[in-house]
């Protein structure tokens, strides 16, 4: 199956929240309306990403990431890479990468939340305003060991009660609660 073909299923069969309906509209309409859905060159209507919703091992907290850019706490995540091999897989690498985490290899990653949000522009990499429809998929941790990264220069587990502390965005909170 290809990969627009993985991401529409994966899209129309989630079981989204009210807040999410507006982002499975955008996210169903990019990838049926435009030619590289995947290609973090494409900024209109924007692109795919793929961000990992990590619980520790006891499924008591999620990890965070405190984002170099956008400065403020988010999911691990990121662009797909022509050599992922699936859109989960993506939110793995990611989140490894930019955190040094282990995750479980247990296929257990599941599709968990949606949410289209607005990315500011990069003057340095000459990046206009775009959108991210971002897919947020699910996995367990080998263990709580963590690390900082030039892209997440702060990372840390966090409890469900703890989000606020945080300021997580709406996207985040929903998709914990989903799994909590």
């Amino acid at each position: 199956m290809n990969r627009t073909a993985q991401a529409v299923e994966l899209v129309t069969a989630f079981a989204a929240a009210p807040e999410e309906e507006k982002s499975r509209e955008l996210i169903l309409a990019m990838l049926g309306q435009t030619p590289a859905p995947f290609s973090r060159s494409q900024f209109h209507p924007g692109h795919i990403t793929c961000t990992a919703l990590v619980f520790d091992p006891e499924a008591r907290r999620i990890l965070l990431v405190y984002h170099h850019r956008l400065h403020r706490w988010l999911l691990p995540g990121g662009h797909v890479e022509d050599d992922d091999p699936s859109l989960a897989e993506t939110a793995r690498r990611e989140a490894m990468e930019e955190t040094a985490v282990a995750i479980r290899p247990d296929g257990s990653a599941r599709l968990s939340g949606l949410d289209v949000h607005g990315i500011p522009p990069n003057k340095k990499k000459k990046e206009p305003f775009h959108l991210h429809h971002d897919l947020i998929f699910r996995f367990t941790a080998d263990s709580d060991a963590i690390e900082t990264s030039e892209e997440a220069p702060e990372v840390a587990w966090c409890a469900l009660d703890e989000l606020a502390k945080y300021d997580a965005p709406s996207s985040i909170v929903r998709a914990a609660k989903r799994v909590f």
